[in-house]
């Protein structure tokens, strides 16, 4: 295990990346949020123009009850583009520095938008999003060809940053095989595989959530380093 990732107490909630874009992130915080009794928040949606925001998505996979609190965007552009580009294109200027958690007494699944790579304004990448806000990572991975070297390159990303990671969540269908070989390499957890589900809805939500562990045990030896204002 990576020495950033045991010691201090970490705060109640994660940050979910991916290796990619369309890897699965808003299902998989669907699912986490359903486990964990715990409200969602992405703090930088784009592409609304094309289809509906991501926390509309969460919202109908939850369903009904629950006590989820959905915060609200700090920002929504519509071009389906990373945040950087999209604010440039309407003309927003955004500042990641600025961002703050928003308050709440529940956990706190936090989506990200894309990969961890992704530019979100003129000096910032998704990657500084949860230094900043002191969160440790859940990130979504494909399950099947390729999935290896993306895996293998995000977590090292994210530990040489000092960065946190809970575990993996694979997303699609299940590869014995690309599940060793993370686990081997990447020296990582598996929480969860998600394999092809024939109705993506609250119903196959709730029972994809029974299968994942509980967020205090995940969490048992997370250090977190404190937020960092100038991340």
């Amino acid at each position: 295990m990576n020495p950033h990732e045991s010691g201090r107490r970490a705060r109640p909630g994660v940050f979910v990346t991916g290796t990619d874009t369309d890897v699965g992130k808003t299902l998989v915080s669907a699912i986490l949020a359903k486990a964990w009794g715990a409200d969602y928040w992405k703090p930088y949606q784009t592409g609304i123009a094309a289809a509906a925001g991501d926390t509309e998505t969460v919202a109908a996979l939850l369903g009904p009850g629950g006590g989820h609190e959905l915060h609200a965007p700090a920002c929504i552009l519509r071009a389906p583009l990373a945040p950087w580009a999209a604010a440039r294109a309407e003309g927003v200027a955004l500042d990641m520095s600025a961002l703050r958690l928003p308050g709440t007494n529940a956990p706190l699944v936090v989506e990200g938008a894309g990969g961890l790579y992704v530019p979100v304004d003129e000096h910032s990448m998704m990657i500084d999003v949860p230094a900043r806000l002191a969160l440790p990572v859940v990130l979504v991975a494909r399950s099947t060809l390729g999935t290896i070297n993306h895996t293998l390159l995000s977590l090292h990303a994210l530990r040489a940053r000092g960065l946190p990671v809970l575990g993996v969540v694979m997303n699609g269908p299940p590869s014995p095989g690309n599940r060793e070989a993370l686990e081997r390499f990447g020296g990582v957890r598996i929480i969860a595989e998600i394999p092809p589900l024939a109705r993506v809805d609250a119903a196959a939500v709730a029972g994809m959530a029974r299968r994942i562990p509980a967020l205090d045990v995940l969490m048992r030896g997370v250090e977190m380093p404190d937020a960092r204002p100038g991340a």
